[in-house]
């Protein structure tokens, strides 16, 4: 059973280090050539894409690094290997979107007060084809992201981009048909406001799995009543819930049983509990027997 699991995880691994490969490459691509193009055009919407895409490859080269590392087995003092890594590229993913949103603003502002010509037409046309580009990559990284936080910062870096070219699109479009400039830095705004918005959220997810708090689907309150519900068990002391890594929930407790009850067979069953119904596979369970003074009596309420 454990085999086959680990099995799939490498599966998986595999194939989430695959897509992230081929987002980067397309995105490379992509980067090199809006950065030229928005120079041709003058264009601040194209150039925050641009900029932003140079940050994409690097979230997309960090995220593959941190995939390639949190494949290697635990040793030495690594106990539970390198699979945090992956935590620490979504956090540093996320400032990174942070930044990008922040220097966008002010840019934005600043291009607002004193608007610069813009070719409409040249940035409609790059912005639809880095809608192409981007829609592709997003699309490589749309499975992955929903199991792996380290694929989820890089997906949101590229959502942002498709978000980024559609808005720069339509600015293009109305700079064309208008001749007003501030559409680009209005369109820029709107662009800021998403990637702020991602870098937020992928920060806290981040940051609540550094700091070891409980999963979000799993109540500490509900796995220690369902303990102590268990039969024999008369208390349950020091109960931690925590995320190793995406996907890598874990838990320990120490448990009292009555006098005369079978610790290990005690300690098999609540672990095939919290496996069923919490989905906690990865367990540090120590059951041994209460003091007869901490033993309830009759009808009375076991011990937390």
């Amino acid at each position: 059973m454990a085999s086959h699991h680990g099995h799939d995880h490498s599966r998986v691994a595999g194939a989430d280090r695959r897509a992230l490969g081929a987002a980067l490459a397309l995105i490379a691509a992509l980067a090199v050539a809006e950065l030229v193009a928005s120079v041709l055009a003058g264009s601040l919407a194209l150039l925050a894409d641009a900029g932003h895409l140079l940050t994409d490859v690097g979230a997309l080269a960090l995220a593959l690094a941190a995939a390639t590392m949190a494949s290697r087995p635990a040793r030495g003092r690594w106990t539970y290997g390198f699979r945090r890594l992956e935590i620490l590229a979504a956090q540093a993913n996320g400032i990174t979107l942070l930044l990008v949103g922040g220097w966008i603003v002010y840019a934005s502002v600043r291009r607002l007060v004193s608007p610069p010509e813009v070719r409409g037409g040249v940035v409609a046309v790059v912005a639809l084809a880095g809608m192409a580009v981007s829609l592709v990559a997003t699309m490589l990284l749309a499975r992955g992201s929903r199991s792996s936080l380290n694929v989820r910062g890089a997906f949101l870096h590229l959502a942002t981009d498709l978000a980024a070219f559609a808005g720069t699109a339509v600015a293009g479009a109305l700079i064309l048909v208008t001749g007003w400039d501030r559409f680009d830095p209005l369109a820029s705004l709107a662009v800021a406001a998403l990637i702020l918005w991602a870098g937020w959220s992928l920060v806290r997810q981040a940051s609540a799995i550094l700091l070891e708090l409980a999963p979000a689907d799993i109540d500490p309150g509900a796995v220690g009543r369902a303990l102590l519900a268990g039969q024999g068990v008369v208390g349950v002391h020091d109960l931690h819930v925590w995320t190793v890594t995406s996907g890598f929930p874990a838990l320990s407790a120490h448990v009292l049983v009555e006098r005369g009850v079978d610790c290990h067979g005690v300690r098999r069953g609540l672990e095939t509990l919290l496996a069923e119904r919490f989905g906690l596979r990865h367990t540090t369970l120590q059951v041994e027997h209460a003091a007869p003074e901490l033993v309830p009596l009759s009808g009375a309420s076991p011990l937390l």
